[in-house]
């Protein structure tokens, strides 16, 4: 296949030209762009931060809605589908791609600067402590995670409900329909490229200082420019060996490393910390989180202004995941074909949630408790000086503390492997088109550009500048999200209303089951047929059956089609206005049950597949009558599901006519 046709050249090309422009400005110019960037963010502090902290509490509010209501029962593919990871190896990619960088970064950090500096009480006191903890939990928690969710959610829906291509531009389809493979939807694509390029560098160039402390605390390994250029070369070649290997040989793998390496280090702070205060503070914390959701969700301090905190932490916190929700929203739909909707909810929002939650209370809990006790006076002065090595001087404090700072250097190493790795993929499809096979020079380029952008703008210093414009490109994209949103539920409701036309609605016209006897019916359902006889059943009874009724839809003026390879069969009936209406009888292969009587060791069932997926329900056996009755009772469940559909539509067209002219 060419290359031609492995790429989107409008996205492709201009995502690269974007991005080499930006962040040549920024290396070149990096104070005045920096003076620009900071103007830009301090005027959305001033005057829309309260549409960054509404549209935020709208995204949480409708995930959580979806999970409850009966639109959580929809699949992410067809009806039959099963999951393609292992709830292990799903929570553990969910938990690398999302944010655990970040925990190894901030996990120390955050909670002490909140401590020393809380935005209401008393420094350093208890109440501060308490505070501290519910502001880092609240930042870390629920709300990043809904971000995630509703992108994630709307790309794996209607890519793998709707065989749309697995791009931003696809979850706009119910709002502009075909116009999503125009201008638009490469601006959408574009849009999600660049954030995800500059979001990956940014974390790569800030993180590498972290992974250089590491080293030098415990190899006494210089803290200069050109090591960190030297770590960025060498993080860089095993990310591009990760992506080469692909998701299942690379990323996957890389990723239950990650939640080893955290289970490990989580465990030993448990154990060599405070570890009753920790397990009471974790209970407590998260109650007291829980609590106060609401009222931390909408507080904006409009009686007590303070700008300066909203704009340093919350905003940026929204702005931040916001700006990183297309990488980890694709990575995420990549890994969760297969689930129900309600599982995928729970498991992207509450799993890394509530992991998140003990690693906080475990570092931050630790931190605070060695700083009130007056154990590491150093400790507070590291957080306030240099954040990188805030978890290396915390780790001193314990024992085996040079065991510990080398897993968390190996930690740390493994996660920025799997956060530029699991980006390029992500880049990779949104400018191929939303292709997954494609050239592995592709992944190696855009693995390269990441590692190019984050040491240009390392050296140039930068990295400052092009972070506070990530943040503040998440402000028109939110729009974007809340377009997501509407439209996801406009086609859940739709696909609801098909599922529960198709599994509910009886009709009173019966069908006579021709002329067999119950004794030749019982016979059908006793046997299990190997492959001769299953393919004898397609070719000698379900093809002619299929073939009379697409020649009678024909006949009546439907534009009916009948599609078939060697193991299935499918009538298809095309509406240019509605929806298709598919029957298909596909075999698939089983392992003979225990309870049967057979000498052989596997079986295949004659299953009924319709548009939105397998149903469930073998038809071997069936006559040439039988399989056209089912055919028919299938139609007019969908025709009842037309007329659902478009009856709300009608009757809000006809009260629009009779309302009278002014």
């Amino acid at each position: 296949m060419s290359l031609a046709t492995k790429i989107n050249p409008p996205v492709f090309y201009s995502s690269l030209i974007i991005s080499l422009s930006i962040a040549l400005t920024a290396a070149l110019m990096p104070e005045r762009s920096g003076e620009m960037f900071n103007e830009v963010q301090s005027w959305l502090v001033t005057n829309v931060s309260w549409i960054y902290v509404l549209s935020v509490a709208i995204f949480l509010i409708f995930v959580v809605l979806i999970m409850f209501s009966r639109l959580g029962d929809i699949k992410l593919g067809p009806d039959h589908s099963e999951p393609d990871y292992t709830n292990t190896s799903w929570f553990a990619m969910l938990f690398s791609a999302g944010m655990g960088i970040g925990l190894m970064f901030f996990g120390v950090a955050e909670p002490v600067m909140h401590y020393l500096s809380p935005p209401v009480d008393d420094p350093a006191s208890i109440e501060a402590a308490k505070e501290a903890m519910r502001i880092t939990m609240f930042h870390w928690g629920l709300h990043a995670w809904g971000i995630y969710a509703v992108v994630a959610l709307s790309l794996a829906y209607f890519s793998y409900r709707h065989k749309l291509p697995l791009l931003p531009r696809s979850s706009l389809y119910p709002l502009i329909g075909d116009k999503i493979y125009g201008p638009i939807g490469h601006a959408t694509d574009t849009f999600a490229v660049v954030g995800t390029i500059f979001g990956v560098a940014t974390s790569l160039g800030f993180g590498v200082q972290q992974l250089n402390a590491g080293l030098n605390h415990l190899f006494d390994l210089p803290q200069t420019e050109w090591i960190q250029l030297a770590l960025i070369v060498v993080v860089i070649a095993l990310a591009t060996v990760s992506v080469v290997l692909g998701l299942d040989g690379g990323i996957k793998r890389l990723s239950n490393l990650n939640m080893f390496l955290a289970l490990l280090l989580l465990v030993a702070v448990l154990l060599f910390g405070p570890t009753e205060l920790l397990l009471q503070s974790y209970v407590q914390n998260t109650g007291t989180y829980m609590s106060e959701l609401v009222n931390s969700t909408f507080n904006l301090y409009a009686y007590d202004r303070k700008d300066d905190w909203i704009g340093g932490w919350t905003m940026l916190y929204w702005g931040w995941w916001v700006s990183w929700s297309p990488f980890v929203g694709i990575f995420i739909a990549r890994v969760s074909r297969g689930r129900t909707i309600r599982e995928f909810i729970i498991g992207v929002l509450f799993i890394p949630s509530g992991f998140t939650f003990l690693w906080m209370t475990v570092f931050g809990n630790t931190a605070i408790h060695m700083i009130a006790g007056d154990t590491l006076s150093t400790l507070a002065t590291a957080v306030n000086e240099d954040v990188a090595t805030a978890i290396f001087i915390f780790f001193e404090q314990l024992p085996l503390s040079s065991l510990m700072s080398f897993i968390a250097v190996l930690l740390i190493t493994t996660f920025f492997i799997t956060s530029a790795d699991s980006g390029a993929l992500v880049i990779d499809t949104l400018t191929a088109g939303g292709e997954i096979d494609t050239p592995v020079w592709q992944r190696i380029f855009w693995t390269s550009m990441i590692g190019f952008i984050a040491a240009a703008l390392l050296f140039a210093g930068g990295l400052s500048a092009l972070q506070t414009l990530t943040i503040a490109s998440a402000f028109p994209f939110m729009f974007v999200l809340l377009c997501f949103c509407y439209a996801l539920f406009k086609a859940l409701r739709h696909d609801f209303m098909l599922q529960t036309s198709v599994q509910n609605h009886n009709t009173s016209v019966q069908f006579s089951k021709a002329n067999i006897s119950w004794k030749e019916r019982l016979d059908s359902l006793l046997v299990h047929p190997m492959k001769p006889e299953a393919n004898d059943f397609i070719d000698g009874v379900v093809r002619p059956a299929l073939a009379q009724l697409a020649e009678q839809f024909s006949a009546n003026g439907l534009n009916a089609k009948l599609l078939e390879d060697e193991e299935r069969i499918r009538l298809t009936i095309y509406k240019e206005d509605a929806e298709n209406f598919a029957y298909g009888v596909r075999l698939r292969h089983f392992a003979l049950p225990s309870y049967a009587d057979e000498t052989h060791n596997d079986y295949y069932r004659a299953e009924v597949f319709l548009l939105q997926g397998g149903q469930q329900y073998d038809v071997f056996g069936y006559t040439e009558e039988q399989i056209i009755a089912d055919v028919i009772s299938q139609y007019e469940r969908h025709l009842h599901f037309l007329y659902l559909a478009s009856s709300e539509v009608l009757e809000h067209e006809y009260e629009v006519s009779q309302k009278p002219e002014s």
